[in-house]
């Protein structure tokens, strides 16, 4: 990256506050808002009754697997598409109208380039449809591509196409960027880069709402944390608040006795017929002296730690259960049931 600054500064000032938690459904100051939005695709529900609010100056993460609904919302937010039920607002307006995303930034999962074009051409073009871009130089040296401006997007390689869909959504100086997975294909320079642009155009007041599947992309960006499955928001809290929920210990022992309902265990599996159980906490050291101080029968035990795959099945455990967010957390209405995202 480049010594100069590495992020524009978006439209609009710094929220007063920031911290998650503090945005009201329906807020006349939120710059999105999704309110009971559904949305099919054939047979399929991609959406189902879902509400987000996001208020200037946050930094969203919508973590979930693939396929559970992100990109649907994401194409509901920018206009793409159009709900079948529910409403979605953007700086207030109807995203599909073009007046309302004049202050939005937007990087796709796929983004295709002009095979011909050069790179500073493409910026050049998508510049030009903003009031006061910033000038192709900078912005390119911002994203470490100022030695590819003169070479054919076609001869890019995947991960410098991807940094130039990132940067093109900021070449607008927008006050709201939407990303769609945005380090897919790039080693961990790149990505390390790409994570501190985004954090310097958030820290010069600009409102990002990213997608991931990955725990530790969301875990360095986010303030603020939605876990999404099956077109269902499963939790709407701080990134501290997520992190409690998916820090957890995995305790196998064999015992006669269920101890799915000792004290500290969140969650169990039964893993044969001969009493081996697979116990979650957080604090596994209490729950092995709550089992020695008990008097419970049990052996053959071992302590490892939770994955971050097995924490995360943890919140998108596949059933119709509602993870609720906290009282004060915005966006905590979620839905019970929902198929598969068609993308």
């Amino acid at each position: 990256m480049s010594s100069q600054r590495t992020g524009p500064s978006p439209t609009s000032p710094t929220s007063p506050s920031r911290r998650p938690g503090h945005a009201a459904s329906g807020s006349s100051t939120a710059v999105v808002a999704a309110d009971q939005v559904t949305r099919r695709f054939g047979s399929v529900v991609a959406l189902d009754d879902v509400s987000l609010t996001v208020e200037p100056g946050e930094l969203v993460g919508l973590l979930g697997p693939n396929g559970a609904g992100k990109s649907t919302l994401l194409s509901l937010i920018s206009g793409q598409r159009k709900p079948d039920a529910g409403t979605v607002r953007l700086f207030g307006g109807d995203p599909r109208d073009a007046r309302s995303r004049v202050g939005l930034g937007l990087t796709p999962q796929e983004t295709g380039l002009p095979a011909t074009l050069k790179v500073r051409e493409v910026v050049d073009f998508v510049g030009g449809h903003y009031p006061g871009p910033i000038p192709t130089a900078q912005l390119l040296d911002q994203f470490g591509l100022g030695e590819l401006a003169d070479r054919q997007t076609g001869a890019m390689s995947g991960g410098q196409k991807r940094r130039l869909a990132v940067a093109l959504s900021l070449v607008g100086r927008p006050r709201v960027v939407l990303l769609d997975e945005p380090t897919t294909g790039l080693d961990v320079g790149a990505r390390q880069a790409l994570w501190d642009a985004i954090r310097t155009y958030h820290g010069e007041g600009g409102t990002v709402l990213l997608t991931s599947h990955y725990l530790e992309e969301v875990q360095a960006l986010a303030e603020r944390v939605v876990v999404i499955d099956e077109g269902v928001v499963r939790a709407d809290d701080s990134l501290d608040g997520i992190l409690r929920r998916v820090s957890l210990r995995r305790v196998l022992v064999r015992s006669s006795a269920d101890l799915s309902a000792r004290p500290g265990v969140v969650r169990s599996e039964r893993r044969d017929d001969r009493g081996k159980q697979e116990l979650y906490t957080p604090d596994a050291d209490a729950l092995v002296r709550d089992l020695v101080t008990s008097g419970v029968d049990f052996r053959d035990l071992e302590i490892r730690g939770a994955s971050l795959e097995e924490a995360f099945e943890q919140m998108v455990a596949g059933d119709s259960r509602k993870v609720s967010a906290p009282a004060d957390s915005p966006g905590s209405r979620s839905a019970d049931s929902s198929t598969e995202d068609a993308r």
